[in-house]
């Protein structure tokens, strides 16, 4: 199955656990769960077609990428 074509539920899962998976870390410096912010996240990356298509964990990397900077 295409990574466009994954269920939303999916998706998000496959997001939280890559995030989980390659970050290290459970909190953020803030105290925000890396976890609830995957969550709150994951889904605006399926509701973009273009993105959807690049899988979550790609997704997940992107997102990542931004991690620290203010």
């Amino acid at each position: 199955m295409a990574a466009d074509q994954i269920e939303e539920a999916e998706f998000i899962e496959r997001f939280v656990a890559h995030c989980l998976k390659t970050c290290g870390f459970t909190h953020f410096d803030n105290g925000e769960s890396v976890e609830e912010y995957a969550r709150m996240i994951a889904p605006s990356y399926w509701a973009d077609p273009y993105q959807r298509e690049d899988g979550p964990e790609c997704c997940a990397e992107a997102d990542m990428d931004y991690w620290g900077e203010e």
